[in-house]
């Protein structure tokens, strides 16, 4: 574990038993129980300090925008297996829930590849309150590694762009993938994957899904 993610876990250990404290002392003023002492900060820190602890945790309206995509998707569409090929089509379930009270929603996709077999995914995405950015992790049966990803939201909200790093298998070297989310309607979607050719370089679209929300 890094330095940063040292800090940061202890600002969230400390942000949860400080929210915990104040929960049990309004509990216990309404109870009419006798008030406890109040809980001491680390060396340090100041009530700003818990402040933005406490504020980087709370779900918020961008959270709430991402829960909108809760549901069963179908989708049908093509896949390119690199840049001029002909496309091969496919088609995938994804199913998206939300998890630890609506900060996060995670996503499971189940699809077929001709010649490659069944394909499983699994992903989770979020909004990191002190970054201000969508964030987003992606694992599934085609790879060892695990995609980190971070991205932005349009104005008019109707566009996902995300783009994700890995270390390409031919190069050895950081790639992106990029990805992009249309929401055409409240129950329609497109998503749109675009890869880099390891050979030449150039961003091209490897997959292009139509998705219908199921009733």
């Amino acid at each position: 574990m890094n330095v940063r993610n040292v800090l940061v876990f202890a600002c969230g250990v400390s942000a949860v038993f400080g929210a915990a404290a104040l929960a049990q002392q309004s509990g216990r003023e309404a109870q009419g129980a006798p008030e406890q002492p109040a809980m001491q900060l680390p060396a340090g820190w100041t009530e700003a300090d818990m402040e933005a602890c406490m504020l980087a945790g709370i779900p918020g309206e961008m959270h709430a925008e991402l829960m909108k995509s809760v549901g069963v998707w179908h989708g049908k569409g093509s896949m390119w297996m690199g840049a001029g090929m002909d496309p091969m089509s496919v088609e995938c379930t994804n199913t998206i829930t939300s998890t630890m009270d609506g900060r996060y929603i995670v996503l499971d996709m189940q699809s077929e590849v001709p010649g490659m077999g069944a394909f499983t995914g699994h992903g989770i995405y979020g909004f990191d309150n002190t970054t201000q950015k969508l964030v987003g992790s992606w694992i599934d049966n085609y790879s060892t590694g695990i995609m980190q990803g971070e991205g932005t939201l349009s104005a008019d909200r109707k566009v996902i762009t995300m783009s994700f790093r890995y270390t390409c298998p031919i190069t050895k070297k950081p790639a992106t993938m990029r990805e992009v989310e249309t929401i055409t309607g409240p129950n329609s979607r497109t998503l749109e994957m675009f890869a880099t050719d390891p050979k030449s370089g150039k961003e091209y679209m490897m997959l292009r899904y139509e998705l219908t929300r199921k009733s």
